[in-house]
């Protein structure tokens, strides 16, 4: 007891009383609040600026994701659906020109419905740009894969620049394929009205093979020439959301502009053959025809309905036509009252993905969310919304037999829109599809029973 009498004097007499401890807790308390201030506001990791809000709290800082501000946090996810997106449709394309050899060049040899020299003439080194492309392909892959692999969700390790510079030998191959492409396809339409049997084949390849997705020879021909006039385009969008501290940002910029030098060589050696035929051409009709679903037309609606690119899957898209109908006596009169538009139509599904280590899962997630997106072309190649995305949860899909080239859908207390496309088959199948999704999503029986449908139902006035 006597010790501690003496120590307390000790410290009264030393000059730290109760005020100065106090006012030293209280700068102490500033200190840390401070600290957790700076902590909360800290750099981005990424381009280093200090834009987000001063947060107090610890746990809330914790929440960022790598210390990324909200601009390069946007900018991330854009470079990795710009990635996936490359790989993707460089995947779907090599499946175009696998479906060439396989579905075409192979069969017609085997029947000896044309000459090794007609083959030749037709589908040029269709093998070789198949090879570049299966290689190609693989590399991007495997970098996806590894990338996932490492945790690397974001895939900032990915470096589609570097690897495109690796392939670069693709361009010769490509040049070898477009000058050639005019003679090809005026040797396909000569032989067609001379050959018979080679008519007849690639009718019923058309119609009757499901592989060929309805599309004729000349389509798949023409999709070495849409790729590579899209790899400026679809490198334009990894650059765009590629910081430029970034390792792969000055390959990116060198890919750019190796394709595009090349492309401007493809287009001069065509005009010194004499074609009137050229790249740029090529693209504005390949719009207006609409031979092939484009890469702009997916990437409208994939901005349009805010998923990541991975969980979505197109599951048809094409032209449909539209009407409104303003009531229900529409179905007495018949289809031929209703004034029909263009429209272009996708069907979007938004599906989990079951493993994040590949690019496509073998077994899909079950479905989220599914909707329809409608899209006006312009003579301008311009693509325009017709409205807001048509979500499947909240419609009633039928048809009926009365007038089964059509079926409607009608949106719960909003619209109603009848669609049909040009041919009967085409626009059942439209019909079987957004029935499925529309079913599975949501309580069906509670639809059907709050929406009376005006196909089945007697007729009545829509509010």
């Amino acid at each position: 007891a006597t010790r501690t009498k003496s120590a307390d004097v000790e410290r009264a007499d030393s000059g730290i009383g109760q005020m100065p401890a106090r006012k030293w807790r209280n700068r102490a308390s500033e200190t840390l609040s401070s600290l957790q201030a700076w902590e909360a506001h800290r750099p981005c990791t990424d381009c280093g600026e200090r834009d987000l809000p001063v947060e107090t709290d610890v746990q809330n800082c914790n929440q960022r994701r790598a210390d990324l501000c909200e601009k390069c946090r946007k900018r991330r996810t854009e470079r990795k659906e710009s990635v996936l997106e490359f790989v993707n449709t460089e995947a779907s394309y090599g499946e175009d020109l696998r479906i060439i050899k396989e579905e075409f060049y192979l069969p017609m040899q085997a029947a000896g419905l044309l000459s090794q020299e007609q083959l030749l003439g037709i589908f040029s080194n269709i093998q070789e740009l198949i090879d570049l492309n299966e290689n190609f392909l693989e590399i991007l892959q495997e970098e996806i894969d590894q990338a996932f692999d490492q945790g690397d969700d974001d895939l900032m390790t990915v470096c589609i620049g570097e690897i495109f510079l690796e392939f670069v030998n693709m361009l010769p191959a490509f040049q070898t394929y477009c000058l050639q492409q005019s003679s090809s396809v005026n040797m396909l339409n000569a032989l067609e009205k001379e050959k018979e049997l080679l008519r007849i084949f690639l009718n019923v390849s058309q119609n009757d093979n499901t592989a060929l997705r309805r599309m004729n020879l000349r389509s798949f021909l023409m999709a070495p020439l849409q790729r590579v006039t899209k790899y400026p385009l679809l490198l334009s969008r990894i650059i765009k959301a590629t910081t430029e501290y970034h390792p792969d940002h000055g390959s990116l910029r060198e890919a750019k502009s190796r394709i595009e030098s090349h492309l401007e060589h493809i287009n001069m050696k065509t005009k010194q053959e004499g074609n009137t035929w050229t790249l740029r051409s090529f693209r504005q009709d390949s719009k207006k025809k609409r031979e092939v679903i484009n890469i702009e037309m997916r990437e409208t609606a994939l901005k349009t309905v805010g998923w990541l690119r991975e969980e979505t899957r197109f599951v048809m898209e094409g032209s449909l036509q539209l009407a409104q109908p303003p009531d229900g006596q529409w179905v007495k009169k018949g289809s031929k009252t209703l004034k029909f538009q263009n429209m272009q139509v996708l069907l979007l599904v938004n599906m989990k993905r079951v493993s994040e280590s590949s690019l496509e899962s073998a077994e899909p997630g079950p479905v989220k969310d599914a909707v329809l997106v409608l899209i006006r072309d312009k003579n301008n190649g311009k693509f325009h919304l017709l409205r807001e995305p048509l979500r499947l949860s909240n419609c009633i899909v039928s048809t009926d037999p009365d007038c089964d080239d059509t079926f409607e859908l009608i949106e719960i207390r909003r619209e109603a829109f009848v669609f049909r496309d040009s041919d009967r088959a085409r626009t059942h199948h439209w019909f079987r599809q957004i029935r499925r999704y529309s079913r599975e999503l949501g309580s069906w029986k509670k639809r059907r029973n709050a929406l009376p449908n005006i196909m089945i139902s007697t007729p009545h006035t829509r509010p």
